[in-house]
């Protein structure tokens, strides 16, 4: 299937509702910042960056003037210690902003921050991005119900979010697949089938392969894959199932094949009931959490009536829940995804329960 047939083209950015900054306030993500997303449109110029084979990465590397140089350097230092340390100024003289880069590429058009320090040469990368709904939502549900932890930022019209490491998905899958052993290709479908089915209870789309990363852990004698995503601006907006299940996407058509060469249809079945499970112990765990994030998104417009229209009746085709009928916006929608996941694993757990009380008596 096209891109162009399976998704929509271009899709708008929603400011931050009153609940939902008040929700962000409640948790600790609404921390006031010193300087502002338009505040770094304000460069002189740009050059191109390129990658080390010489290709265009589609990030330039911005800079500014003299006058405002000092500035901007100051407030992203302070952005740094406020993400990542104390919030104070006692680290920034062994701080330097190494370089600003800016994409026109994709709906956020972040700016990418390289911070080093410079008694070791260490460093680390975050991202200013425009606060958009969709994408927040995306962030803190993929903290709350994903093995990872996020840390980001909120104030105003604007977002902070730190770099989520590993090797692109596109990358991987071009240079490195091919020499996996067959133990770690097995151990890459596996994770597969589990991140295609995370995506799709969370309703987070667009997962093609540049906006995922594959994470090596070396475990004892041996390295294991885990899949994390990267781009989090198609939350709960699409009309169209198919674009919440990453398995639909011909960037990850390698990554498919894996997964029917590799494994049987009952491991395939086995490792979404695992997914499926952990969520609903993880939903169960964040309970109050996500109830208050869910209700912010209920009374949210984060997508358009059509796409609502659609997801819910395709929803409703695949889960054969009446409940999904009733919905009128995506919140309602997510709310039912997660409650259904949940109700499944409870109704099991309990059918267990009382098939061992029987088995005892």
């Amino acid at each position: 299937m096209s891109e162009e047939r399976l998704m929509s083209k271009k899709k708008p950015s929603y400011p931050v509702s009153k609940k939902l900054d008040i929700f962000l306030d409640q948790y600790n993500r609404k921390i006031e910042i010193p300087i502002f997303y338009e505040d770094l449109l304000r460069f002189a110029g740009s050059v191109v960056v390129y990658d080390n084979e010489g290709n265009d990465t589609l990030w330039v590397r911005v800079y500014y003037s003299d006058s405002e140089r000092k500035e901007i350097d100051l407030s992203l230092k302070m952005v740094y210690s406020i993400l990542h340390s104390d919030g104070t100024d006692r680290i920034f003289q062994y701080l330097n902003v190494d370089a600003v880069d800016y994409c026109t590429f994709g709906n956020s058009k972040p700016f990418r921050i390289r911070i080093r320090n410079i008694l070791n040469d260490n460093f680390i990368y975050f991202y200013v991005k425009k606060a958009d709904a969709s994408r927040i939502y995306g962030l803190e549900l993929e903290h709350m119900l994903s093995p990872y932890n996020l840390n980001f930022l909120v104030y105003k019209d604007t977002l902070i979010e730190e770099h989520i490491s590993g090797i692109p998905g596109d990358i991987f899958i071009k240079n490195m697949l091919p020499n996996c052993t067959d133990s770690q290709k097995s151990q890459l479908a596996k994770e597969f089938v589990k991140f295609n089915e995370r995506c799709m209870i969370q309703l987070l789309g667009d997962m093609r392969s540049y906006n995922y990363v594959i994470v090596p852990i070396h475990d004892f004698d041996h390295v294991v894959f885990r899949i994390r995503a990267i781009d989090f601006d198609q939350q709960c907006y699409e009309g169209k199932l198919n674009v919440y299940r990453p398995q639909f996407f011909k960037e990850n058509l390698q990554m498919v094949e894996l997964v029917q060469g590799r494994l049987l249809e009952d491991s395939i079945e086995q490792y979404k009931v695992e997914e499926r499970s952990i969520i609903a112990k993880r939903i169960i765990s964040a309970n109050k959490r996500i109830k208050r994030l869910i209700n912010a998104a209920k009374v949210d417009k984060i997508s358009s009536p059509e796409n609502v229209e659609r997801l819910k009746m395709e929803i409703f085709t695949y889960t054969k829940d009446l409940k999904f009928k009733k919905c009128r916006n995506m919140g309602q929608i997510l709310n039912l995804t997660l409650d259904f996941v949940k109700r499944n694993y409870e109704n099991v757990s309990m059918r267990q329960i009382i098939d061992k009380k029987i088995e005892v008596k």
